[in-house]
């Protein structure tokens, strides 16, 4: 998490931001203090989501496992997949249902491969340096699993029935009771089990805010007695990284670079957002920050439906601005489809045109300390620029990265003066296509494209 205080800008206020129909989060007065203690591994890495369902048109962990060198080549470190559980078959929605309407919290979608399959996966990561994480839905299971049997467990209707989580339209799965201690402790076991007898690095929480916090506070500390764990929640309060989760969705980012790209929406309300991040967070918060996961591609829209030429300047600004970016599998070969959510409909592998791309974002990731997660990050600068551009640097120690993006039609120049950068192009790397100045005092960036420069 970057400090407000040495963010610069000409004209910069602290007023709400509101957004389509999303608001940015309300500032507390005080700013929360987290507690939690990230795994060391953790303070550079990055996050990529796998779809085992869709991944391949085997849709299996053999099959993915086959990719493993590769993202290992891109710099992947942790890897999100999707629930790998039995999917309900009662009141199952589409043909094969929904990823979250879990059977069985023990075992494994009999799709995707056996307990052996998914432990050699899981071994082979480690091997080749990356973390493994799952899906874990603690709110909620299928109407068919076992623990119906113990209608107690659940959240009941007027009737004495099982009933969907409220206010949703979830109906292929029913509600729990979190005030049922037996169906909690049954719930802390199972997310051992995985731990304990798999050895995976930590939980993506499905709709953590709905469960409470006690539980999640609880299951921490159990899953720290075996190993250090890392638990990223579906969720946007503060009150997450308390003591349980390292790192919470960049939901208000999200929302609001779609209404950008829409042109609903100017470039200024960035800053008005990032004083908010700061104000609301605390300093160690990790921040997961994304242009789509699941749910944006299969609900909201491809890559290039929701960015247009712009892109990849919105995935230059999610990677670098702050926080810990999320790739979705696919989006290195240009996911230019929606993905169904309750059927078979596998990515469609390409020519992997954006594989160099997020190699070169990840890599400079890794080893830029200035873009290092929560407070082990650097300081943020934004300044003035242009309409339809934005600019920015990140700094920490010796380490620092300048960023500049147009979004416009037209090519602009950066004067190297205006914002801070060594008029010698030998002191620093260039890591796009701008070639640097030899007689000018200025770098020309082309319409629709960016500028990203790093200390060697």
């Amino acid at each position: 998490m970057y400090k407000l205080s040495k963010i610069f800008l000409a004209a910069f206020t602290v007023t709400a931001l509101f957004f389509s129909s999303c608001s940015a989060p309300e500032v507390e007065d005080k700013k929360p203090v987290g507690n939690v203690e990230h795994p060391e591994w953790s303070k550079n890495a990055n996050i990529y989501e796998v779809n085992i369902r869709q991944y391949s048109e085997e849709g299996t962990f053999t099959a993915f496992r086959e990719d493993l060198p590769r993202l290992q080549e891109m710099g992947v470190k942790i890897l999100w997949l999707m629930p790998i559980h039995p999917i309900g078959e009662k009141n199952r929605k589409g043909e094969l249902g929904s990823y979250y309407s879990v059977k069985d919290y023990k075992g494994i979608n009999p799709n995707y491969g056996t307990e052996e399959d998914f432990r050699a996966l899981v071994d082979e990561a480690h091997e080749r340096e990356m973390r493994v994480i799952i899906d874990w839905v603690a709110n909620h299971t299928a109407w068919d699993h076992p623990w119906t049997e113990n209608p107690d467990w659940y959240e009941l209707n007027e009737d004495g029935g099982f009933m969907p989580p409220r206010g949703t339209d979830w109906t292929d799965v029913i509600q729990l009771d979190y005030e049922n201690q037996e169906m909690r402790e049954a719930m802390l076991d199972a997310l051992v089990y995985w731990v304990r007898d798999f050895d995976i690095d930590g939980y993506r929480a499905d709709v953590a805010g709905m469960v409470p916090m006690d539980f999640w506070n609880e299951a921490r500390n159990r899953l720290d007695e075996i190993k250090p764990v890392f638990m990223l929640a579906e969720d946007e309060g503060p009150k997450m990284h308390d003591k349980a989760f390292d790192m919470t969705y960049a939901w208000s980012y999200a929302h609001l670079i779609r209404v950008i790209a829409a042109g609903n929406e100017d470039l200024s309300a960035l800053d008005s957002l990032m004083e908010v991040e700061e104000t609301k967070f605390p300093d160690n918060a990790y921040r997961m920050y994304f242009t789509t996961n699941h749910d944006e591609n299969s609900w909201n829209g491809t890559d290039p439906g929701m960015y247009g030429d712009n892109f990849e300047n919105f995935a230059v600004l999610s990677a670098t601005i702050d926080g810990m970016p999320l790739i979705y599998n696919g989006q290195e070969s240009n996911l230019d489809k929606q993905l169904e959510f309750f059927t078979k409909d596998p990515i469609e592998w390409k020519e992997y045109e954006y594989q160099p791309f997020y190699t070169m974002l990840l890599s400079l990731k890794n080893e830029n300390e200035a873009l290092w997660n929560g407070e082990f990050g650097g300081d943020l600068t934004i300044y003035n620029s242009p309409e339809n551009t934005y600019a920015y640097k990140r700094e920490k120690g010796d380490d620092w990265v300048f960023v500049y993006l147009n979004f416009g039609g037209e090519a602009v120049n950066v004067p190297i003066t205006d914002y801070a950068l060594p008029e010698d192009a030998s002191g620093y790397e260039i890591y796009s296509e701008q070639l640097p100045p030899e007689e000018q005092n200025y770098f020309e960036v082309a319409a629709n494209s960016w500028l990203l420069i790093a200390n060697e």
